[in-house]
């Protein structure tokens, strides 16, 4: 189904703002080509992982964090599975925060699987979760968010989310881990944020413009048919 659908993967360390130009992107497509997605996928931050958005109480929270790591990998490397399946490219515009780049920093990092050299290595697990993706989805595009690690730590200090996942005194850590997995993803197709010190309406100007050359024929006329439609007043 090539070049049909808007298909985005936004991956970055946590804080660096994803979440925020999910909706962001969401709110532009509703002005842009008249319609949302109809999911945003955002559930490879252990404990948060279900929901849209997540919905998961504290004590089911706390049930994910005591488990072992191989029943998390397993959760997880499912999760993910799922969310790729055949069928998914069947449906209409469809993006994901994380998926597997979340999981492939933060599995290893700081919930003791997916190590190299380990069953289900994510590193290898990586490019066979991508090479499934780009079977059906070859138009996807990876979005690397990114932030300047003071950036991070003071959205960290200001606003910290509830069983946040990375630790402050690793921040730079995290961060040179996701540029070296967006490095290493096989996906073709990759642009770069960074929300350094950019209030909202501005990152999605720089994604609107980075996204452009991406966009397929589909997309245009999506945009050129509903510009019509507003102003025509139908």
């Amino acid at each position: 189904m090539k070049g049909i659908h808007v298909r985005i993967i936004l991956a970055g360390c946590e804080y660096s703002g994803t979440t925020t130009l999910s909706q962001s992107i969401d709110d532009w497509m509703q002005e842009n080509m008249g319609c949302r997605f109809s999911l945003i996928h955002d559930h490879w931050k252990i404990p948060h992982t279900s929901g849209h958005p997540d919905d998961t109480t504290q004590d089911e929270q706390n049930f994910l964090l005591k488990s072992t790591p191989k029943l998390m990998e397993m959760h997880q490397r499912h999760s993910i599975y799922y969310h790729i399946q055949a069928a998914t490219w069947d449906r209409p515009d469809w993006m994901a925060i994380g998926l597997h780049i979340d999981d492939s920093v933060y599995g290893p990092m700081y919930f003791g699987y997916g190590l190299p050299g380990t069953s289900h290595d994510r590193l290898l697990d990586m490019h066979r979760m991508e090479r499934s993706m780009l079977r059906f989805a070859d138009d996807l595009v990876l979005v690397k968010v990114t932030a300047t690690p003071e950036t991070i730590k003071e959205r960290m200090e200001k606003s910290p989310h509830p069983n946040q996942v990375i630790k402050k005194n690793e921040i730079e850590k995290v961060i040179s881990k996701f540029d070296e997995l967006v490095n290493w993803s096989l996906i073709p197709n990759k642009i770069t944020v960074d929300t350094t010190s950019k209030k909202k309406k501005e990152s999605l100007r720089e994604f609107t413009t980075l996204i452009r050359p991406y966009l397929t024929d589909t997309d245009r006329s999506r945009i050129f048919a509903h510009k019509a439609f507003k102003i025509s007043g139908i």
